[in-house]
């Protein structure tokens, strides 16, 4: 934990020098080279389409002029919003472009690269790549978490920057109208809720609050911390984590997780959770919010706390602001969620790239100063401009009307290529209240290790891929009927285990901790 400021520390951790250089100083080629790029990734099936003057990223515009290098895209899978399937159909093809990046790559690349479809980067980086070779220096630990079963790494991945993603946030305004203190410990928690869905705190005589509600159904299960179980191991939902023994497990086979989802099924027949929390959708929060209904989620600090310039003139007094998470039944006060600082996104080298070197020194252009405020801000003079060696965006991104992130997608920037991002990206346009948040929650012990996945061999894919589909499906299936109602997960409990194992779930274990055992000693 970051015990300084953590203004400051953003600031200083991540603030760069300006050397000076002579024109052409990152050029790579004498002559200019194209290379071929698959990625996809949920916003995007394909490279290079954005901007408002051109079809062709601003930001690659940018890197073309820089590096003599310019990227055509060649993606698989337009007609889909699944990386996955993208992916898929990709390496059924056998013919595949000289780069291929985007969402989720890291278990095909890993799975594919000892078997010759990818080039393994290690001997590539330490030779032609300082810049990235740097970071692994001081990250060996990210660095093994992205290789393969062999040893090998075989893709650049897309480094997120800062610590702290989701907060609890609760309606202060609400807490004031009932003359509550913020909930300190889970029974201070019911007892809030309580008085959200029967006090009337938003004024208007009808029965009609939402204590807690949350845009992603999955933030549901963040409840499960407030008796000390897990919903996940990493910022990806449903993830394993590691135990206090060392070991690899499921959150959901575990006894904790029976007594977390007893108390959310009755706290949801109660009536304290949206009782629309499955099928409410992505628009819960602004529809509750906007309506005055909403009382308490689980939330990125800066979109949320967004909503208090937004709905100033439409909820008067509206005052929706993070708090520290209340302590669970034993004791615990546990922020889960948190910014992995690594992503199974990312960018690799196929087999059939005839341009290697050229392409493992355009990767590490992306580490240089230039390259990573490229990557991050947009295009110098275009989006942001440089203010006492600080990338200050200008008053029209951070003033339009269309966020922030959204209008660098559509640059070229903040996309899923090999990159470390930069959270001054972030930070200009959080919201005081969000970071005051941060302060508060960088002041208090709250984060929890993450999870960083495991490479497999072919055995132990096999293995995986043979039991695991299923047994979450099945698990996310008794999850949601519980909530709803539909069984009782005390009674059900035993039967549950034994399907679990029946299923397979004591192969998956097994197959997962030897990986694991293998790739971090």
């Amino acid at each position: 934990m970051r015990k300084v400021s953590l203004a400051s520390a953003i600031l200083a951790t991540t603030a760069l020098t300006s050397p000076v250089f002579a024109d052409g100083h990152l050029m790579i080629v004498e002559e200019p080279l194209e290379l071929t790029i698959h990625m996809h990734w949920p916003r995007a099936q394909g490279y290079g389409v954005g901007g408002e003057t051109s079809e062709i990223y601003p930001v690659e515009l940018e890197a073309r002029r820089l590096t003599g290098i310019s990227l055509v895209d060649d993606t698989m899978g337009a007609n889909t919003t699944d990386s996955g399937e993208a992916m898929n159909l990709l390496l059924a093809m056998g013919e595949m472009p000289d780069i291929v990046g985007g969402h989720l790559i890291q278990q095909p690349v890993n799975q594919f690269g000892p078997e010759g479809a990818f080039l393994p980067l290690n001997d590539l980086v330490a030779e032609h790549a300082p810049n990235i070779q740097a970071f692994w220096d001081e990250n060996p630990d990210l660095q093994a978490a992205i290789s393969a079963y062999d040893g090998n790494y075989y893709y650049i991945p897309y480094l997120p920057d800062g610590e702290f993603g989701r907060a609890w946030f609760i309606r202060q305004d609400w807490l004031d109208a009932l003359g509550l203190e913020q909930p300190q410990n889970v029974d201070e928690l019911y007892t809030t809720l309580v008085a959200f869905r029967d006090g009337d705190p938003n004024g208007n005589g009808e029965a009609d609050e939402i204590p807690y509600f949350a845009r992603q159904w999955q933030e549901v299960n963040r409840l499960l911390t407030l008796w000390d179980a897990r919903s996940s191991g990493s910022d990806t939902y449903h993830d394993f984590y590691v135990n206090d023994a060392g070991e690899i497990v499921h959150p959901y086979a575990q006894d904790a997780y029976r007594v977390g989802l007893s108390n959310i099924a009755q706290w949801y027949e109660e009536g304290l959770i949206d009782p629309e929390i499955f099928t409410r959708g992505s628009s819960s929060r602004d529809y509750l919010l906007s309506e005055n209904l909403g009382g308490m989620t689980h939330d990125w600090f800066a979109s949320t706390s967004g909503y208090n310039s937004a709905l100033a003139e439409a909820v008067p007094g509206f005052n929706f602001i993070p708090f520290l998470p209340p302590a669970s039944a034993g004791g615990v006060r546990m922020e889960e969620h948190r910014r992995i600082p690594i992503k199974p996104d990312g960018w690799a080298i196929s087999y059939s790239n005839e341009h290697v070197i050229e392409t493992i020194r355009y990767f590490d252009f992306w580490f240089t100063e230039e390259g990573r405020n490229l990557a991050n801000f947009g295009v110098e003079g275009r989006t942001w401009n440089m203010v006492d060696g600080e990338p200050i965006f200008t008053d029209e991104v951070l003033n339009s009307d269309q966020a922030v992130n959204s209008q660098m997608y559509l640059e070229g920037a903040q996309i899923q290529r090999g990159y470390w991002q930069d959270y001054r990206y972030e930070w200009q346009w959080t919201a005081e209240a969000a970071r005051e948040g941060i302060e508060l929650y960088s002041a208090n012990d709250l984060l929890v290790d993450q999870f960083l996945g495991v490479a497999f061999n072919q055995q132990e894919q096999a293995i995986y891929d043979r039991y695991w589909p299923s047994i979450r499906t099945y698990m996310l299936e008794r999850q949601q009927a519980w909530i709803l109602g539909s069984g009782d997960v005390e009674e059900d409990w035993a039967d549950y285990i034994e399907t679990l194992n029946d299923m397979g779930y004591d192969q998956v274990i097994e197959v997962m901790n030897s990986a694991y055992a293998r790739q971090y000693g």
